[in-house]
């Protein structure tokens, strides 16, 4: 049977090899990989003249806000940002949606509310909270990918954060449930502290947001989740890590048999503490944003190979909730719009300025998300019989980021006027074209709920 589509003479980059080559897909499924650039019969064919050629990339960490905080963002403006980044899936977060994801009901209202508004594949986190444990079976037996928890305030009142007894036994159950749950990792009572000193102090300046959450601060609340890990077992994904001697842990803890891995952003590998003072509330996010030597110090970490993957945390808000901070740093919305420029800036930061091979680009933004989320080899793989989904990239494509270009509700990131190298040309899911140059060819709804487990191969 004839091919719908051949990508030929394409740089094909999984997280194994690069190679000359290209890919016929059969009824959204990738039926051959091609090696060289043959001539070969199909519906159509395109010439991607040397581009890369990813698996669909796999932002694993993101607030959409859907429903009932759509002002921020939302399903369908968020999913059309993925694209233009080349993004083919995204796993939405439980919470800055209201209600917060904490039960099987919750769960199920949110995808009858965003299964048409998506324009790429998605799949959807779980909560755990403080008191919620009988809940996690039911949200597991509906398709969740992992579940959510905070160590701290998460600065969202129905989704409180955990303490030790409920992060104990939610592991075991979760674990025992083949599932995983994945934490936001800060002390809780250090910077209530902190925040709370500096304010009876009349401090409001930006400093003191990244002082009141000194790395120890991340540091401690690592330590005791791995801890735990040790204690009881499961399976553990640490999100958003700023500090390289984070990632050494967890590193050193896969090393004596545990199941955990790492996530850091690509704010944390871009922005340091001075420039949050330059750039001010549109770069405010917790943990915040660190020293320039830690910038440096956790890209050494990520050429070692040591960081599983990176995800945006894209979590916007209005300008308005920005600005107010302007004048008092606390009175601001903490979180970084970023799933549209993920990628370019892994290519720009990495690859470019300090030779992150393009084999690990894949390994981090494509191939382990799918299989931390339960999604691979169904997602992020050239597998035959995988979803044809990929993302194709002009690596030499210089450019300026304008705030035009960005496909937000709220269009402010602190990526605007950063100049890029290497542009997004095409993102294709399940065969189909959903971006190419600015335009999008597929209306939102296109995008399939991926329960955990999915498996096409």
């Amino acid at each position: 049977m004839e091919a719908n589509l051949y990508l030929r003479n394409a740089k094909v980059t999984s997280e194994d090899a690069q190679f000359l080559g290209g890919i016929l897909v059969r009824d959204g499924l990738i039926s051959e990989v091609v090696d060289g650039n043959p001539d070969l019969p199909a519906e159509k064919t395109i010439d991607l003249r040397g581009h890369i050629l990813f698996p669909g990339i796999i932002d694993s960490h993101v607030h959409f806000n859907d429903p009932g905080r759509t002002h921020w963002e939302g399903m369908r403006t968020g999913s059309m940002a993925a694209a233009a980044g080349g993004v083919t899936t995204i796993v939405d977060m439980p919470l800055n949606n209201l209600p917060a994801v904490v039960n099987q009901e919750i769960l199920q209202s949110k995808l009858d509310a965003v299964k048409s508004r998506a324009l790429v594949d998605f799949a959807l986190y779980g909560g755990l909270i403080d008191d919620n444990l009988v809940e996690l079976e039911g949200m597991h037996r509906s398709g969740v990918a992992a579940f959510k928890a905070f160590l701290s305030n998460s600065a969202i009142p129905d989704f409180p954060r955990v303490d030790d007894d409920i992060f104990m036994i939610g592991l075991q159950q979760i674990s025992d449930l083949g599932n995983l749950l994945v934490i936001h990792a800060e002390n809780e009572y250090v910077p209530s502290y902190l925040v709370k000193k500096f304010q009876a102090e009349g401090r409001c300046d930006r400093a003191a947001w990244t002082e009141s959450r000194p790395p120890y601060v991340e540091l401690e609340a690592i330590q005791r989740a791995l801890f735990w890990l040790r204690q009881v077992g499961g399976r553990l994904h640490i999100l958003h890590t700023t500090l390289s001697e984070g990632v050494e842990l967890v590193y050193q803890a896969k090393m004596d048999g545990l199941e955990v891995s790492v996530e850091t952003c690509p704010h944390y590998l871009t922005f340091n503490e001075d420039d949050f003072e330059r750039i001010g509330p549109v770069a405010k996010c917790a943990p915040p944003l660190r020293s320039r030597d830690e910038v440096e110090s956790l890209w050494d970490v990520v050429l070692e190979g040591k960081v599983d993957t990176i995800g945006s945390d894209h979590s916007p808000c209005t300008f308005e909730e920005k600005q107010a901070g302007d004048e008092d740093i606390w009175k601001a919305w903490g979180g970084i719009s970023g799933v549209q420029t993920m990628l370019v800036t892994i290519l720009t930061e990495g690859v470019h300025k300090r030779g992150l091979p393009l084999t690990s680009v894949t390994r981090m933004l494509s191939s382990n998300p799918a299989r931390t989320m339960g999604l691979y080899p169904g997602k992020g793989s050239f597998l035959p019989g995988s979803d044809a989904d990929f993302t194709v990239v002009d690596l030499d494509d210089e450019w300026t980021l304008n705030e035009k270009d960005l496909h937000y509700k709220n269009p402010h990131s602190p990526f605007v006027g950063r100049s890029f190298k290497g542009r997004v040309v095409q993102t294709i899911l399940r065969g189909k074209t959903v971006y190419q140059e600015g335009a999008f060819p597929i209306e939102p709804g296109y995008g399939c709920f991926l329960p955990r487990g999915f498996d096409k191969v």
